[in-house]
């Protein structure tokens, strides 16, 4: 699947069905060709995974841009860009990330309501509601308008009120969000609480929530989208730093572990 309006149209009818769309992020080449390899059907990029590939605590604009483009060209799967907030404050000039994020191949972005500003962490809820519709409106100005997931940030953020997650999310349905996202959920009756509030498919990310919530479990309270964030970055450099340390210690046991290098070889000549 190349053709950008047929990825499009597979990721929005991905959201349709009443199996729940595993959407895992990868954060480079390899990474999403070994995702695509296991049989996913859609990926995510991770604006987290991008910043720690780089070495940041955040990363640019054009750095998540540029990391759209890679994962796009390197699989046929459709791509949901991680945009963070549009890297602006103001409504229309976060919105004119959307444009660019279409130019690199992506079938689907999402935007959110937190500023990256640790003084003052979450949008009002009036020009969080701004966001969205100038976000719909220049994604419905695209040639091929993409599927468009809005985000409510607050419970990542100090402000652990689920009745103002579910009042943002229900105002950007309203706007003409297709996805809501309200990261941070963390049990299955604050997921079905969400779920039963809105009429758009719903993405839950694993990576805030009981582990031991199961994907029947979340079919089952009617969730669209399941992703994992930053979580497959985390858990990669968690390996990383095991195997760095007891390096440093003089040990070289982890070497048992790792990936053969013929499985890896198989995903990437795919």
């Amino acid at each position: 699947m190349t053709d950008q309006t047929a990825k499009v149209a597979h990721f929005r009818a991905l959201h349709e069905r009443p199996e729940p769309l595993l959407l895992p992020n990868p954060w480079d080449a390899g990474t999403a060709r070994i995702l695509a390899g296991l049989g996913f059907e859609a990926l995510a990029t991770t604006s987290l995974g991008v910043a720690n590939v780089l070495g940041r605590t955040r990363a640019g604009r054009q750095d998540v841009l540029d990391n759209c483009r890679v994962i796009c060209r390197a699989t046929d799967l459709p791509v949901n860009a991680d945009l963070e907030n549009g890297f602006a404050d103001d409504p229309a000039e976060a919105a004119k990330m959307i444009a660019d994020a279409f130019a690199c191949g992506v079938a689907g972005v999402s935007i959110e309501d937190a500023t990256a500003d640790p003084r003052s962490p979450i949008y009002d809820f009036g020009p969080a509601v701004e966001r969205v519709q100038a976000a719909v409106e220049a994604n419905r100005a695209l040639p091929v308008p993409l599927v468009l997931t809005a985000r409510a940030e607050n419970l990542l953020y100090g402000v652990a009120d689920l009745d103002e997650s579910i009042r943002r999310l229900r105002a950007f349905e309203e706007a003409g969000a297709d996805v809501l996202y309200a990261p941070g959920l963390r049990t299955l009756d604050q997921m079905r609480a969400v779920v039963s509030s809105v009429g758009k498919p719903v993405n839950i990310v694993m990576g805030f929530a009981d582990p031991a919530i199961t994907l029947e479990q979340l079919a089952g309270i009617g969730v669209r989208r399941v992703s994992i964030g930053g979580g497959l970055s985390r858990l990669a450099l968690r390996s990383f730093l095991d195997g760095a340390k007891e390096m440093r210690a003089g040990r070289f046991g982890f070497v048992s572990e790792m990936a053969p290098l013929s499985d890896l070889l198989g995903y990437f000549d795919r």
